[in-house]
């Protein structure tokens, strides 16, 4: 069951950071999963609380989207040398 919300949480978290930081049309739906799970990861590093607690709840989801989108910003400056 956790490998199920693994996938599709990390596919909406992938998918709604994606959108903000304006990087939607260039990834499919397995780079938007890969964005959310390794997102998730980053958000629970810096800000405690993740998805694999087993239980989602409106913080962790929130902390999982905003590792999403520093881990988007940060592919961002190496390939393209700006955030965006």
């Amino acid at each position: 069951m956790g490998l199920l919300i693994w996938l599709v949480i990390g596919g909406v978290v992938g998918w709604l950071a994606s959108i903000v930081m304006r990087t939607d049309a260039q990834q499919g739906i397995f780079l938007n999963i890969i964005v959310g799970i390794v997102g998730a990861f980053i958000g629970g590093l810096l800000f405690g609380g993740n998805i694999n607690s087993g239980v989602i709840t409106p913080t962790t989801f929130l902390v999982s989207l905003v590792g999403a989108i520093i881990l988007l910003a940060i592919v961002n400056l190496v390939r393209r040398g700006a955030v965006r």
